[in-house]
């Protein structure tokens, strides 16, 4: 069955990979309030659902995620309700990010402003190659501050200046080349490359990706040798899982792991 909160519904774990997916082809998925609150639920859920190991996230109708509802944000006036809308999806972004489950954005169609943001955030991305990707906020007098806190930590300082500066939008070839997304396909060969993708991540030990994807993310801000020290930390605490001797058990024994994912 599928729980349905506003504006997105959530696919239940098939062999371990959930879904969600944005709801709101009318707004062109945009990133509303409610919306917003509707995927900070999602991912808690999901991320505390013991048979959820991948979560693929997509969006219904025309195209991915086209940024705020900017009909939203025209009535909104008070710098307070600003201040709690952006900050709401803030925390949406840091809930993709320090989530314990691996996050795959699946898009088609075009993916702007907050919904470039939320591309970036997550830890993969599969596209189809008529994928578009902008920052387009300079041209509404709304640069893409937010946004480009997601994007520049995922693309060079060039790119990200030519993309916030113009506001043009960019093909998934080229977003592939900068690094914005990992691959992209046709529209038609689009599910099964990503759910092929999320199938290979989702037969690995759940508790030892947990580890690793905080790490990665804590490490990457730090200085190297701060980096080094930490992660032989992380290391350590990995090798004292179960999961860790009977993986390496198997590899001397030449047969597949069982993960306990403990």
């Amino acid at each position: 069955s599928m729980k349905k909160l506003i504006n997105i519904i959530i696919v239940p774990p098939i062999n371990g990979v959930s879904r969600i997916k944005l709801n709101e082809p009318s707004t062109y998925n945009s990133l509303s309030s409610t919306t917003l609150k509707s995927l900070i639920k999602a991912f808690k859920s999901l991320n505390n659902n013991t048979s959820t190991k991948v979560i693929i996230l997509e969006g219904i109708g025309k195209g991915f995620s086209a940024g705020h509802n900017l009909k939203e944000i025209s009535l909104l006036k008070k710098k307070k309700n600003y201040k709690a809308l952006f900050n709401l999806c803030s925390k949406l972004m840091l809930e993709i990010v320090e989530g314990k489950k691996p996050v795959i954005a699946k898009v088609h169609g075009a993916a702007f402003a907050a919904g470039c943001q939320l591309v970036a955030s997550c830890d993969l991305a599969i596209s189809s190659n008529d994928a578009k990707f902008a920052t387009p906020g300079v041209n509404i007098g709304l640069f893409c501050s937010t946004p480009m806190v997601a994007v520049s930590r995922k693309i060079s300082r060039k790119r990200m200046m030519k993309m916030l500066l113009t506001g043009d939008p960019i093909d998934a070839k080229y977003a592939k080349e900068i690094g914005l997304i990992n691959d992209y396909y046709s529209i038609n060969n689009l599910e099964e490359e990503v759910v092929k993708l999320a199938n290979k991540i989702a037969s690995k030990s759940k508790v030892i990706i947990k580890i690793g994807k905080k790490a990665f993310y804590k490490q990457i801000e730090m200085s190297l040798s701060k980096a080094y020290k930490y992660t032989s930390q992380v290391m350590t605490k990995n090798m004292m899982t179960l999961d860790a001797k009977e993986g390496i058990s198997a590899f001397l024994e030449k047969r597949k792991a069982n993960w306990k994912n403990k």
